[in-house]
């Protein structure tokens, strides 16, 4: 079974990519957004994933072993096959992936392409609090002393990875500051904001007189 393939970009042709190692072609499926990425003559180290079919032997690559390991999660739930989990990874992070899930953001798994709601919410309810890679969310948590109060680029970038736009990451935080949450730790703001934004309700904090 082939775990790892070092050498050089050949050809790029969409989420394709042609390693040359030691003369030899390997195609190898990547995420969308590692394949614009490359280039041809790059040097390149991709983690692989091997699917071996009675017709085939489909080498799926990655250009971190983390989001190797995040693919492997994903395709392991029902009706996740390999192009579905390439396709969540050509889309987010593993990070933001992961900060999907863990916030029950079935917008933002919808918008992969052929998932859908049903399956958005099956990959919620198999992967939530199982996943191997940490929420972008944690890297930013706030300290008790110095809370964030501001859009910060953490709380932005978490959202925009998501797919959402700057007028809708600026109304969550306008909508946060109003109910006084802007001042709790960054997980906990981008919680809310990904309910604000799908319509969810959320326990506003009581008002001290």
């Amino acid at each position: 079974m082939i775990a790892r393939l070092v050498g050089t970009v050949a050809d790029v042709s969409g989420d394709d990519v042609v390693l040359d190692v030691n003369g030899v072609g390997y195609a190898v499926g990547v995420p969308l957004r590692n394949a614009q990425e490359l280039k041809e003559g790059d040097a390149c180290t991709v983690w692989v994933h091997t699917v071996v079919r009675e017709d085939a032997l489909l080498l799926y690559g990655f250009l971190s072993r983390e989001d190797k390991a995040v693919f492997e999660q994903l395709i392991g739930v029902s009706g996740i096959g390999p192009r579905v989990g390439l396709n969540a990874l050509g889309k987010f992070t593993a990070q933001a992936l992961a900060l999907a899930i863990e916030s029950n953001d079935l917008r933002s798994l919808a918008s992969i392409p052929a998932v859908g709601k049903k399956t958005a919410e099956r990959i919620v309810l198999e992967l939530r609090g199982k996943l191997c890679v940490a929420p972008v969310a944690q890297s930013g948590v706030a300290s008790p002393a110095a809370p964030v109060r501001t859009v910060d680029d953490t709380f932005a970038i978490a959202l925009a990875q998501l797919g959402y736009k700057r007028t809708e990451i600026d109304m969550a935080a306008a909508r946060l500051k109003a109910d006084g949450l802007d001042d709790k730790p960054i997980g906990e703001r981008i919680t809310a904001a990904l309910r604000v934004l799908s319509g969810s309700a959320y326990a506003r904090p009581a008002r001290t007189p």
